[in-house]
């Protein structure tokens, strides 16, 4: 895995620039266009529902689907960067077209390409890396977003409950994974380089309620479930047997990369990775009553 090698120096593109970003109604997705509009490019923001999207002033809304790349024809042109995400269509299923819009890209002049890693294998991933556009895989660690699942236990009970307490994350804010997108996408030096991106601290389950119980101004308690609660909960939620195993193992032991710090956003941007007490300032009227 590549990580910068040394301080981030501007490279920063003065030219303008359009890029295309597919899910970009997801909680990622819409950080990205947001900082491409804050560097002042074009951001075309592609969706099946251009009807029912919304987005900032100024972003130009186009109807397309990765699961038919020919329906991305219109949406490439003049393109000169491309976010793409792995799955599509019902159920997140993995994108098997990824070959096709890689083919398009090319054709339609894309110099650079970007992919928001999905957490395992991706026949879309893999035919970008086997490209010869400048790519960059963006793997984030836990979202700070993860805490808002708690949000309806601290309104009625002031309380949260989850398994493993004292498991460690290096969560980060999506708006620094929007950021370290948005510069791959439109600055030279980035291609070739999977981006392991994280917060600056790794907290426990214990330190994140602390945060947010500071953030909203009023405590809030944690009651630690066993295992066995901890799937009997998942299971009354209807998560299927396969994700609740898998969320049981890497609670249990989380592996290195979601634990460890790495000063990836700072390197890319120029500018310190955000704390999860800024998220938790930012959002403390979810856990608010």
């Amino acid at each position: 895995m590549t990580h910068p090698e040394s301080p981030h120096q501007s490279n920063h593109q003065s030219n303008h620039q359009t890029v295309l970003v597919t899910g970009a109604t997801g909680s990622v997705g819409r950080q990205i266009v947001a900082e491409l509009l804050r560097r002042g490019h074009t951001v075309r923001a592609l969706t099946r529902n251009p009807a029912t999207a919304e987005f900032p002033d100024g972003v130009e809304v186009v109807r397309g689907d990765l699961t038919d790349p020919a329906s991305l024809v219109p949406a490439l042109e003049g393109v000169s960067g491309v976010h793409l995400i792995t799955f599509g269509g019902a159920l997140f299923a993995p994108l098997e077209t990824g070959g096709e819009i890689v083919g398009l890209a090319r054709k339609a002049g894309v110099r650079r390409i970007t992919v928001l890693h999905g957490g395992g294998p991706s026949p879309l991933e893999d035919a970008v890396r086997a490209s010869e556009v400048a790519w960059t895989v963006v793997m984030p660690v836990e979202f700070m977003s993860n805490a808002l699942e708690w949000a309806e236990s601290i309104r009625s009970d002031n309380e949260v409950q989850e398994p493993f307490v004292g498991r460690l994350s290096a969560m980060v804010h999506e708006t620094d994974i929007g950021a370290v997108t948005a510069v791959a996408l439109t600055e030279d030096g980035h291609g070739g380089k999977d981006y392991l991106i994280t917060g600056p601290q790794a907290l426990t389950v214990q330190d994140k309620v602390n945060i947010l119980a500071a953030a909203r101004g009023r405590e809030i308690g944690l009651v630690e479930l066993s295992e066995e609660q901890a799937r009997e909960r998942w299971e009354a939620s209807g998560h299927p047997q396969d994700v609740i195993d898998f969320l049981i193992m890497v609670y249990r032991d989380t592996p290195p990369e979601g634990k460890t710090v790495l000063n990836t956003v700072e390197q890319v941007t120029g500018r310190p990775a955000r704390t999860f007490a800024e998220w938790a300032q930012e959002h403390a009227d979810a856990f608010c009553a």
